[in-house]
Order: C-alpha cells, then structure tokens, then sequence
C-alpha cells in the first residue's frame, strides 16, 4: 500500500530529460578513442545528423548552449555596441541577452495571438519607427514560442521589404514545421538549444545553423577562441570558447535517433489535455494555424484570469505536480525596463493567464490522468 502511495504521489517535473539508451554507444566510443575535447568523431557526426534532419542544405555548428549560438548569430551579422536588434518581448531571457553582450539595445515587440510570437503588423511599426529616428535595427530576433512556428512567411516579407536579417530562435521549436520545412531552416541565422528541459538534449548545448559553409567556418573559428591557423597562438580577433565537446555530442547523437517518437509524444500530451479539458470555459489552448505543426515542447494553456491561473498553478504544485506560468515579458523584466517597445497587450495577458502543464516526453497515461483529473476537481469535476 505505500509503495501505491509513493507512486501516485510520486513528483511529475515539467519538461525533464528523458534519455534513450541510444547515448552510451556513442559516449563509450568517446572514451574508448579518447576524444575527451570539444571537437571530434561525436561533434562532426551530431553536426551531420541535424544537416541531413533539416534537409534544407543548411550547415550546422554545434556549441556550448543555444544563447552562445545567438551572440555568434549576432557578432557576424556585426552588431555592435549603440546598435539596435529588434527581439519578441514574449521569450526567456536568454533569447535577448546576447543583444545586451556586444552593448547594442534590444528593441521589444509585442506578440500576435495567432502563434504568441512576434506580430507582424507591431514589427513593420516598430521597423518604420527606428528607421525615421535614424536607428534602422540590424536584426530581428523571432522567437518559435512553446515550439509554435512564428508567421514565417509574413517576417520573411518584412525582413526583405527592409532588407533586415532574422536569426530564427528554435531554441524550443525542434522538430517542428511550416507546411513540411522544418523550423531552423527559416532564419537568415537559426539556433537550437539541447538543454536538460529541450525536447531533445545533451545536457546543456546549441547549435548555430548557417546557409553557407562560408559562415559555419566563421562561427567555429569564433567559436575556437579565434585561433589563427598554424602551429603558433596568433589571435588577431576577439574568440569565444564556445565548442561542444565530443562527450556531449555523442549524447545528442543518440538522442537524434529518438526525435521524431519525442515530437509524437509531446504531441500526444497535448492532444490527451485538449481532448479532455477544452469543454471546461475557463480553459482556452493554442491552436496551429494551417500549415503549422508545432512539437508542442511545452503544453501551455490560458485561464479566464490571473487568479484562476495562480490557484490551479498553486494546487498542481501542492500536489507535486511542476507547472509553471507563462515566460514573463521581457518589457516587464527589471533589466530591460527601459527599453523601448512596441506594445499590444497580448504579451502581458498571455504571462497573467498562462500556464505550462508538464509535457515530458517521458509522461505515462497514469501521469496524464492524475494532472487532468486535478485539474477537473478545480472546476468541481469528479
């Protein structure tokens, strides 16, 4: 009877690893070779592995997080200090701190409610506006929210229109798709991030994707310190150290093995929690718009209010079940408060009403059933 007890009241995490078996070979090869350094068989194999997953004859840098990806995203677009990068207010902090970096100033814009990410009418204002202040911005940052697609094809329009670069963050969006093309192809500069919570993992890690080999040689050559070829250390550049190593690339590896069944999954439970609490009012989820399929890294749905939202974050918790609200915008984060915005409400109703229900890909049936029936007796359902 307490064995039943601990399982039932066994701790549900929203978004934690979940390895396949896959990474050991990989890893014990590492050692078996001694290739303990960030470059190596794994490095170059795990690069490989995500060109040929992408199929858009795009070139792939693994790095040491996806926040790494996008300062090098940056420095070779040439941002530099007083410069100005337009960024999705409605994202973690580190799809926006590497703009801070290099002493240039993000410029923040509010979401459409048909993805939650950056709304294309705000941006165009946005654009227009910085350029009649003499500031015209150097690039855009566009968040893939949740694993949800941005409006690709109108950024992309916008972007040309002003002849403007975006590096597509798909920090959360692996495995997602805009009618077949999957997210980290869209992007002038795309990034990926396999930290402990993304959809696949190696522990902490990125990837920068480039559309040369040009640019890839760019960024491992930033990535390396800036080393200069030959056997002497002549640094003519600032470097980062910024490489995955040959261990961690041997994780991710096996986890590209399991992608596809991780984006089923994670698709799965949203299915299971839309399915059985979309009758109940106070309860909204997000859509696809068509052509989207989203991985659905994290199930994130909306309340009637701020206070629906807190007390049923506050009884998933009591019953050591992790949910979390929605990313909190980065206007209203205490280091960007001042700079400027371009506003519409949507970013700052989605952080009052969100909240992400947990979305493992490693969830059972038993799991799903426990969180949805918690949350049915909030509402007074058996």
């Amino acid at each position: 009877m307490a064995i039943n007890e601990s399982k039932l009241n066994s701790r549900i995490w929203l978004s934690p690893p979940h390895m396949s078996g896959y990474e050991q070979e990989f890893i014990e090869e590492a050692f078996k070779l001694n290739w303990i350094a960030p470059l190596g068989p794994n490095v170059n194999g795990f690069e490989n592995d995500i060109e040929v997953y992408l199929n858009q004859n795009r070139h792939v840098t693994a790095l040491s997080s996806g926040t790494a990806a996008i300062h090098l995203a940056l420095h070779i677009i040439g941002v530099k200090a007083k410069d100005e990068v337009i960024c999705q207010t409605k994202t973690f902090v580190a799809s926006v701190n590497p703009v801070k970096y290099l002493g240039a100033t993000p410029i923040l814009v509010d979401s459409e409610k048909e993805t939650w990410n950056i709304c294309p009418k705000l941006l165009e204002q946005a654009i227009i506006d910085r350029i009649n202040k003499g500031k015209k911005p150097k690039a855009i940052i566009a968040i893939n929210l949740y694993g949800m697609p941005y409006n690709t094809m109108q950024i992309e329009t916008i972007s040309k229109k002003y002849n403007i670069p975006i590096i597509e963050d798909s920090a959360e969006a692996f495995g997602s798709e805009v009618y077949g093309r999957k997210c980290g192809t869209f992007g002038d500069f795309s990034i990926l991030s396999f930290n402990g919570n993304k959809i696949i993992t190696t522990s902490g890690g990125g990837a920068l994707i480039t559309s040369s080999k040009k640019l890839k040689e760019k960024a491992v050559f930033l990535a390396t310190q800036a080393k200069e070829d030959g056997n002497e250390y002549i640094h003519k550049t600032l470097g980062y150290n910024y490489r995955m190593s040959n261990i961690i690339a041997g994780i991710g590896r096996g986890q590209m093995r399991v992608l596809d069944n991780y984006v089923s999954l994670r698709r799965r439970n949203y299915k299971y929690y839309q399915q059985n609490l979309c009758h109940i009012k106070a309860i909204t989820f997000l859509n696809e718009p068509k052509g989207f399929t989203s991985n659905r890294w994290l199930t994130c749905i909306l309340l009637d209010n701020e206070n629906t939202r807190n007390n049923l974050l506050k009884l998933l918790n009591d019953h050591n079940i992790e949910a979390r609200p929605s990313w909190k915008p980065m206007h209203l984060q205490p280091l960007y408060k001042n700079v400027p915005t371009y506003l519409n409400g949507v970013s700052e109703e989605l952080y009052k009403k969100g909240l992400c229900l947990p979305s493992g890909s490693n969830l059972t049936k038993n799991d799903l059933k426990r969180i949805v029936n918690l949350i049915k007796s909030y509402f007074g359902e058996a």
